[in-house]
Order: structure tokens, then sequence, then C-alpha cells
């Protein structure tokens, strides 16, 4: 980060070997967003926990944050209540919705119960065809699928 005032929201897009989450940190805070379309809590895959609390730490050590001062493990880690899929193949898809709904809302923070422009238990399948559909005009456009 080259603006050491800077606050920042990171999208961390976490695969547990067969599931897609969205992790979205805010390094300064040292404030991590689990977002899960299965809804399992974070405890659910301990070395991802392990593995992201590990990088804040080096974030930490690297910007001269003394850790006797902020506490080793004053990492906040919220469980946001957002969409759940209704099936065993869309987490990705879920992922990267997750994604552009707080990009499209300029957020550095994700409430949560979500947001409110977005709330609902479910997806429905125009919304999910909606964020495939983006994701392949994307992929179009970047001439990755010639």
């Amino acid at each position: 980060m080259d603006n050491k005032d800077a606050e920042k929201l990171f999208f961390i897009p976490f695969n547990t070997g067969g599931h897609w989450l969205l992790l979205a940190n805010n390094p300064i805070r040292e404030i991590v967003y689990y977002l899960d379309s299965l809804g399992n809590d974070w405890t659910t895959y301990p070395d991802m926990k392990v593995l992201i609390d590990t990088v804040l730490q080096a974030f930490r050590a690297q910007r001269d944050i003394q850790t006797s001062r902020r506490g080793a493990n004053s990492i906040t880690w919220i469980k946001v209540a957002c969409p759940q899929q209704r099936n065993q193949i869309d987490c990705g898809y879920f992922m990267l919705r997750f994604m552009r709904d707080t990009l499209a809302l300029g957020r550095l923070k994700i409430p949560t119960d979500y947001f409110d422009e977005f709330k609902c238990a479910f997806y429905t399948k125009d919304q999910v065809d909606e964020i495939k559909e983006e994701w392949c005009q994307f992929m179009i456009k970047l001439n990755v699928c010639s």
C-alpha cells in the first residue's frame, strides 16, 4: 500500500478445496468480513483463518504497528448474513456477486446483515444468471476465450 493512512477493502476469493467464499479485508482496521453462501462459520475452515490472520500480522509488522499496543489477537472476523445458495455448484457465482455488490456501493464496511440494497435470503435464478453473463462478457473482452 502506497498511502500509509489509506483505508481500503481488499477482496480475497478463497477456495476451501471445493467451495468458494469471499473474504473482504480492511487491513488498517484489522477487520475480515466473511461471506459464505453455504452459511458456514469461518471456524469450519481453520487453515483459512490461520492464513489470513498470519497475513494481517505480517502487514502489521511491515507497517511497524506495535502488536503490544494493539494486541496479537485484535483481528476482528465478522460473519455477514449474505444470500445463500440452494445447490452445491453456484458458490463461485455467489462469491463474484458479493464482490460486485460491494464494489457497486463503494463501501469500506459490510453490514453483518448484508446491504439493504441487495438483501435477500436467496438469489433468484435471474440474479445468478446476471453475474454469469457479466463474467462471460468480461472474459470475452479480455480475449481469454479465443
